[in-house]
């Protein structure tokens, strides 16, 4: 496994170091435009009003794909097409060691419902919306690399 990207490293880890990663199916949606989704942490949860892609936890015998498609219809609404899977980032949250499996989605049927009280923002480089989730940080810096997009990709 690469080292983890460490999120608010200064707060203590609840589990302690052995803990178990989680792992988390992740969607970065791409529009017609070129413009991707991005959604906001209900209230409630853990950084809440943070902007994320959306996304959520396996279940037990998920695949990365089985996961994103259940996720994606409850929490907003939408019935994905192919997820292609792209990227794989550590995250080591003070509240949870996470495996972020990101797929592109460019295609999906039915209108967005944020379901959880979120909101959400199709953003381009730079990202408008903050505060940005810290896992959500290496996405944009993908993103603006194969962009050529140079420059701060959020505030």
């Amino acid at each position: 496994m690469t080292k983890p990207l460490v999120a608010d490293g200064d707060r203590p880890r609840e589990g302690g170091a052995d803990r178990p990663i989680t792992e988390v199916a992740v969607g970065v949606l791409i529009n017609a435009q070129g413009a991707f989704l991005l959604t906001s942490r209900p209230p409630g949860k853990v950084y809440e009003g943070y902007w994320e892609f959306p996304g959520g936890k396996l279940e037990a015998g998920e695949t990365v794909e089985q996961a994103l498609r259940r996720e994606l219809q409850e929490e907003i609404g939408i019935t994905i097409e192919d997820a292609q899977p792209w990227k794989v980032e550590v995250v080591d949250y003070p509240h949870a060691l996470v495996r972020l499996n990101f797929c592109k989605v460019f295609a999906w049927q039915g209108e967005l419902h944020m379901r959880e009280g979120q909101q959400f923002a199709w953003q381009g480089l730079p990202v408008q919306v903050m505060p940005v989730l810290p896992g959500t940080v290496p996405v944009l810096t993908w993103l603006a690399l194969e962009q050529n997009f140079s420059g701060p990709t959020h505030a």
